[in-house]
């Protein structure tokens, strides 16, 4: 895993960032910033951003105290798309001025009478963030921030102290700034600590990190790139044969393409969710106006927080082999799945056509070959009892089979009613 520094003093990644990182397993590579340059906004590989500002002034990268450039300029271009693929971020001293900048419209600022000497201290919502829970407080060596900053109206702040109180926040999810730090990572066993938490975090992110950098980029252009395909996801769908007033998710949804056809099947009483991990995409599915058959929700389709037995059909086109495990995948699904719920697996392309165009042969331990995927299938709960694999399509309907005390008395989870279809 990478991780990249953002930097504008010339030279290799200060050594306490880079020791702490390595002691992780993290590699480092530096982005320099200079007057009147933006760095690349190319995330490929990249797991995390570590963003430690500088003084150049041409593209608001003004740090100095009190100067407000920061403020109101977007940042450099990798930190924007950092920010809109929720790639992980730690801004460290200046550098979460920059952090702030692009985080978006600034609308409040410190105020407040200040101590001569104040400690900073950890706020109530750090216990429950991400990076900050656990955290010991901060080292009392450790001294403040004393410019102002304006931040985002949802910015949540994790440290503070008496008249000074954005210290340390999380923007989003995903992106941190601590103020009160050196931003060249100076050994301070609380500072070190929190780089320690930044690499961890990183890595059990990875997976849904790249994914969210590959589709961000791409989210724009996809519904149109891929309209040809819409036929296929319709025909394919109307293979899962959903009853009315069921309840049908689209896990990997992108763009939502099928939606329309799943709510057309569940009906006006039934409910539909297109899930997916990355933002772009629901945001370029909403704009295509698949609010209109469902919900849209952002989850890891690994871990859905939805209760058990309460799904009818699980959809999912181009996502099974794709994930880090499959097989934990395939367990999941069969956990929220009702009694004879429908799983389709779906792709608009057959495997031997898609190892074509990637230049490849056909892998006999691929996932999805028959012989592969029904044992897979069976050992979560699943019964194949359809499989085609041709050039124009792959399609592989599983049912699920009754648990133990299911039967036709056994009480089914409850159908949504029509005041609580989606719109």
């Amino acid at each position: 895993m990478t991780v990249v520094v953002v930097q504008h003093a010339p030279g290799e990644t200060p050594p306490a960032v880079s020791r702490v990182l390595a002691a992780a397993g993290v590699d480092t590579r530096t982005v320099l910033l200079t007057d009147g340059e933006d760095p690349s906004a190319d995330l490929d590989g990249v797991e995390g951003l570590i963003v430690l500002g500088g003084r150049g002034r041409r593209h608001g990268f003004g740090y100095g105290s009190g100067s407000g450039s920061g403020e109101t300029a977007g940042g450099p271009a990798l930190l924007r798309d950092a920010l809109a693929a929720e790639v992980p971020v730690l801004a460290l001293g200046a550098g979460a001025r920059m952090l702030a900048a692009g985080g978006g419209r600034a609308v409040r600022t410190a105020s407040g009478a200040r101590d001569a000497d104040p400690a900073v201290r950890l706020t109530p919502a750090a216990g429950a963030d991400p990076l900050f829970a656990g955290a010991e407080p901060p080292s009392p060596g450790l001294r403040p921030a004393r410019d102002p900053l304006h931040l985002p109206a949802d910015t949540v702040v994790l440290a503070s102290c008496n008249g000074l109180p954005e210290q340390a926040f999380r923007i989003g999810g995903s992106a941190w700034g601590v103020r009160f730090l050196r931003q060249d990572g100076a050994a301070d066993p609380w500072a070190a600590d929190l780089l320690a938490r930044f690499a961890a975090l990183v890595t059990s992110r990875s997976e849904h990190t790249a994914a969210r950098a590959f589709f961000t980029r791409r989210a724009e252009a996809w519904e149109e790139r891929f309209a040809h395909q819409t036929p296929a996801y319709e025909a394919g769908v109307a293979r899962m044969r959903l009853a009315p007033g069921g309840v049908a998710v689209d896990l990997g949804c992108g763009t939502g393409r099928a939606m329309p056809a799943l709510r057309e099947q569940v009906g006006a009483g039934g409910r539909v969710l297109g899930i997916d991990v990355t933002p772009a995409m629901l945001a370029a599915a909403a704009r295509h106006g698949r609010t209109r058959h469902g919900h849209l929700l952002a989850a890891d389709c690994t871990r859905l927080p939805l209760p058990g037995a309460s799904v009818h059909g699980v959809f999912s086109a181009g996502l099974l082999d794709h994930l880090p495990d499959p097989y934990a995948a395939l367990h999941e699904w069969a956990r929220v799945s009702a009694p004879d719920g429908v799983l389709l697996l779906f792709h608009p392309s057959g495997r031997a056509e898609r190892a074509a165009r990637h230049g490849r042969p056909l892998d006999p331990a691929d996932l999805l070959a028959e012989d592969n995927l029904r044992p897979a299938l069976e050992r979560a709960g699943w019964h194949l009892d359809a499989y085609e694999d041709t050039d124009g399509r792959f399609l592989a309907r599983a049912v699920l089979r009754r648990r133990t005390g299911d039967g036709p008395g056994a009480a089914q989870p409850a159908r949504p009613s029509p005041a609580g279809a989606s719109r």
